[in-house]
């Protein structure tokens, strides 16, 4: 009864951004990634391709309330030569690819499921 209508759990309306950063000021080389209108399911994707980066030193997701529909990314890369920033949109096109080369393989088990029937 208390909960927000459903529709405000996908749609950005007028102003709101979907990603806002913030620079970490008590940690080097870090930066902290509001995204709205996301989940557990897309912040524990990016923290986990994050964390496979070697100039990644840390990456960690929070969801402030599960009302809300947003999560908090945090990023700190090892030089500043490296920016937070780099390291996000390096994991996103990686994990664009991957997502690609799984849905090449799927569509092939497909073609090769409708051959032998």
């Amino acid at each position: 009864m208390n909960a927000p209508p459903a529709f405000e759990s996908f749609l950005l309306f007028e102003g709101e951004k979907k990603i806002t950063i913030e620079k970490e000021t008590k940690v080097p080389n870090a930066a902290i990634f509001m995204i709205n209108k996301e989940d557990h399911s897309l912040g524990n994707l990016i923290r986990t391709q994050l964390l496979k980066d070697p100039n990644v030193i840390f990456a960690g997701y929070k969801v402030p309330h599960p009302l809300e529909h947003k999560f908090i990314l945090r990023v700190q890369t090892s030089g500043s030569d490296y920016t937070p920033q780099e390291a996000l949109k390096n994991a996103i096109t990686d994990l664009i690819s991957e997502v690609s080369l799984i849905e090449e393989r799927f569509k092939k088990a497909i073609e090769n499921q409708n051959e032998m029937n």
